[in-house]
């Protein structure tokens, strides 16, 4: 076990996994958001779903676009949900923070997963989005509405969440190559902040 509750977000979805897809259910709560990023990619497109989760409901929906969904997870029960959820689709464990697949996708998604690692971690992520970016890719993720942390729970347990800054979230996109194409802050569409973004040419 770890001291670090930032360090324990693998652990409590292992645990919980099956309670959360419970809980999150397969309402597309972000169709209007979704529906940007995918109106950035070519038909068919390759995305990475990173923190896929059960693959319910949103890589289940890119899908059902066409698109060619991978999906990446770090919790091996998150995992199972999605590969049974979506049998079809290649997916891999992993953990976010050593994201290395050694190619590059037209779109990146880390809806819900990204704000799960701490403030030093995020940073760091997005050296490997520009790596898996191919020219042009859509990048979006959500995050929290400003710096800080947050301590939430799932059966129980508690669940950490981190965020930078939008000022910083803005500069880190930049110097990773990418130009930002919409940002709101806890959008009522479907309580979140979210960050669209476009891999420049």
């Amino acid at each position: 076990m770890t001291d670090r509750i930032e360090d324990t977000v693998i652990e409590v979805y292992q645990r919980h996994g099956c309670a959360w897809a419970r809980l999150r259910g397969d309402r597309l709560a972000e169709g209007s958001w979704l529906d940007r990023f995918c109106d950035l990619l070519p038909a068919g497109a390759g995305v990475l779903d990173i923190g896929c989760g059960s693959g319910l409901p949103i890589a289940r929906e890119l899908i059902a676009r066409g698109f060619d969904v991978t999906g990446l997870d770090g919790t091996p029960a998150m995992l199972a949900l999605f590969q049974r959820n979506l049998p079809g689709a290649p997916a891999h464990l992993a953990d976010m923070r050593e994201l290395a697949l050694g190619r590059r996708f037209a779109g990146l998604l880390a809806w819900d997963s990204f704000f799960h690692l701490s403030p030093n971690d995020q940073r760091a992520m997005f050296a490997r989005f520009q790596a898996h970016a191919a020219p042009g890719a859509a990048l979006m993720f959500t995050s929290g509405p400003a710096e800080g942390q947050a301590i939430g729970e799932l059966e129980g347990d508690p669940l950490y969440h981190g965020s930078l800054g939008p000022d910083e979230y803005r500069a880190l996109l930049d110097a990773a190559g990418f130009a930002v194409v919409d940002h709101a802050v806890e959008d009522p569409s479907c309580d979140r902040t979210v960050w669209l973004a476009r891999q420049r040419e």
